[in-house]
């Protein structure tokens, strides 16, 4: 990807505060509204984020792992050196336990299922991303039905991811034909321009407490 700054998307940050859910002398969880980037980003416009405006009350906070700027939901910010690496070796070792809502458009036969489409960088058409079966790496997927409108052809998933590949829940779900709601990089512009927002949401998390050993299980209900 080139360097050049005019080449870098600027990325307009929600005035929508974040939540805290969850501190204690060891981490903090928070929810985190949609259309804010976890870290900075590259371009110098982009700098406003989630652990920069966690850092004005916490500046010990730090980053283990990461939502994309559309995404909203559950995001655990390590607050030790020790936290942090316990916490990284979860999500290494794949414990930790993830679920998203999601809505997308039209309704899934079967109504639950997996999803296994190995995913790749899509080198002309950055900074997206492919599903490939030469280059990619495995990415799984498992999704539930919890609902449908048939009025407006739309069905509420419960997602849990098995890898945590860039933009996999998305483009996953396009894949098979059922792009999300308000996706505006995989979706039909009809889809796209249907909400406001990409309706993708990080609703649920459980993890070993770094310090207690103690499994800690959190959620937080979607906005839309």
């Amino acid at each position: 990807m080139s360097d050049d700054i005019s080449e870098l998307a600027v990325l307009k940050a929600t005035n929508q505060a974040w939540q805290l859910l969850y501190q204690d002398e060891q981490l903090l969880v928070v929810n985190k509204p949609a259309m804010l980037l976890t870290v900075p980003g590259r371009h110098p416009a982009n700098a406003d984020c989630l652990i920069s405006r966690v850092q004005l009350e916490f500046p010990q906070a730090q980053v283990v792992h990461r939502l994309d700027y559309d995404t909203s939901g559950l995001v655990i910010l390590p607050l030790t050196k020790a936290a942090l690496s316990h916490i990284s070796k979860q999500f290494q070792a794949r414990t930790v336990e993830k679920q998203y809502q999601a809505l997308v458009c039209g309704v899934l036969e079967p109504a639950s299922g997996s999803i296994n489409l190995p995913i790749a960088p899509d080198e002309q058409r950055r900074p997206l991303y492919k599903i490939c079966q030469q280059k990619g790496k495995a990415s799984l997927t498992h999704y539930q039905t919890l609902q449908v409108d048939t009025g407006l052809n739309q069905s509420r998933l419960l997602l849990s991811p098995v890898t945590g590949r860039s933009h996999q829940l998305r483009l996953h779900l396009s894949a098979i034909g059922h792009a999300m709601v308000g996706d505006s990089l995989y979706a039909s512009k009809e889809v796209a321009q249907s909400s406001p927002r990409l309706c993708l949401h990080a609703a649920f998390i459980e993890f070993i407490h770094p310090l207690s050993g103690q499994k800690l299980q959190f959620s937080a209900a979607p906005e839309f």
